[in-house]
């Protein structure tokens, strides 16, 4: 594994008790509890952190798309994630997204290709497009 040229960083977590555990990062910045999505106790499920990861790296993404194209984000330019667990015949446990993203003050046709052009950027998208289901909605 020495595909990168460069690192620009690295994330070191460290997981006990699975769904139903904790997660810290190396650096003390994270901490949260892990529970199953159905249960009622505080904390966080994996879906969610994924959620959130690839929504913050997307969201980036899109931003380094307006400058290269010298159109500017709105304050206001946002995605909203769903990451959907689900299980495909008996126990073949897959994941699905959807990412709907806002980009007021953006002609639509601009937005759609910005929207399509940043998951190519973002290292998220690269990772996981072709890998789970991804549908992309945009308004303006």
């Amino acid at each position: 594994m020495n595909n990168l040229d460069k690192v620009l960083y690295t994330a070191q977590t460290h997981i006990t008790g699975g769904r139903d555990g904790a997660a810290r990062s190396s650096d003390g910045r994270l901490h949260v509890s892990l529970n199953h999505f159905s249960s009622a106790r505080e904390g966080t499920n994996p879906e969610q952190l994924l959620a959130a990861g690839w929504g913050a790296c997307y969201l980036s993404a899109l931003g380094l798309v307006g400058r290269h194209s010298g159109v500017a984000l709105s304050p206001e330019a946002a995605v909203d994630v769903e990451i959907d667990l689900g299980v495909h015949g008996e126990a073949d446990y897959r994941l699905q997204a959807r990412f709907n993203v806002a980009l007021p003050g953006i002609d639509r046709a601009v937005a759609r290709q910005m929207a399509a052009t940043a998951h190519t950027m973002c290292p998220y998208s690269k990772a996981l497009h072709g890998n789970i289901d991804v549908a992309t909605t945009v308004s303006s």
